[in-house]
């Protein structure tokens, strides 16, 4: 499929079954409210030992619940790679499976990146600098509290901060860089995790390199480029009108999950050409 073409088949697909898309939402709802009322209750466990079990609990059930809709927004995609028109009906437990694999799969590729940013910030230095420059205004603190100086002089930590702020420019570029990139590998490993329901065929990050190259790296960052842009804009345009007719702001619950479906399918006719 072309571009265009996937744009708005991933466009309409959502609307084929509006009560899945509620259902959706009704879930994200409890999560995330589970979410928030299990961690302030597990905060009161300094007040009361009870309240960190019953925290605890509420937050393991807001992720149980965040794993089932992961879950089924990898069915999206597959429904997407396989072209079927229909929308997936949730699965409860296959949804948890694919939704705990879609978590594992999360951490992998966030922590690649982020242990090489690790590795660029100590290899420029960052932690060092910080210290030769806390080590610099320090000592002239000391200095003028002790009378040796009377005025707080910019010139000997001068170096330290130029240093500094050239490791942090480096550093922040190649997190940016590495994070963009890894979140376009993350986007084929969910793809390959909805075609082929292996975890391990999802983590192969090689493989999802050769899924860009295969479909075309121009087509892959042009579509999901073009379906960011599409959210962001609508999105936008929701807020404005939002912000004028408040009542309104009730159909969040249907377009939110629209724009998530749209996403999903979008990435799964994408890999389509591949699978």
């Amino acid at each position: 499929m072309d571009v265009i073409e996937i744009i708005k088949d991933a466009f309409v697909f959502p609307s084929k079954n509006i009560g899945l898309l509620l259902i959706y939402e009704l879930l994200s709802v409890v999560a995330g409210g589970f979410s928030v009322v299990g961690t302030l209750v597990y905060v009161l466990g300094f007040i009361s030992p009870e309240c960190f079990m019953w925290g605890g609990l509420a937050v393991v059930v807001s992720m149980v619940i965040g794993w089932v809709l992961s879950g089924y927004l990898i069915s999206v995609i597959k429904s997407g790679i396989e072209h079927d028109d229909k929308v997936p009906e949730f699965e409860w437990w296959d949804n948890f499976i694919t939704g705990f694999n879609n978590f594992i799969v999360s951490i992998v590729y966030f922590i690649i990146p982020a242990f090489i940013v690790l590795v660029v910030g100590y290899l420029t230095n960052i932690y060092g600098n910080i210290m030769e420059m806390a080590r610099g205004i320090f000592l002239q603190v000391q200095n003028i509290y002790l009378g040796t100086s009377s005025t707080f002089v910019f010139e000997p930590i001068s170096h330290a901060l130029v240093n500094l702020v050239i490791s942090l420019a480096v550093t922040i570029t190649a997190a940016i860089v590495l994070f963009v990139i890894f979140s376009f590998l993350q986007t084929m490993a969910e793809a390959r995790l909805a075609n082929t329901g292996s975890l391990s065929e999802a983590l192969n990050v090689f493989e999802a390199v050769k899924d860009i190259t295969r479909i075309g790296v121009g087509k892959v960052v042009i579509v999901i480029l073009l379906v960011i842009v599409i959210i962001g804009v609508i999105e936008m345009i929701l807020s404005a009108i939002f912000n004028y007719v408040p009542l309104l702001s009730i159909l969040s619950i249907i377009i939110s999950p629209y724009l998530v479906f749209f996403a999903q399918r979008a990435v799964g006719l994408l890999y389509s050409d591949i699978a």
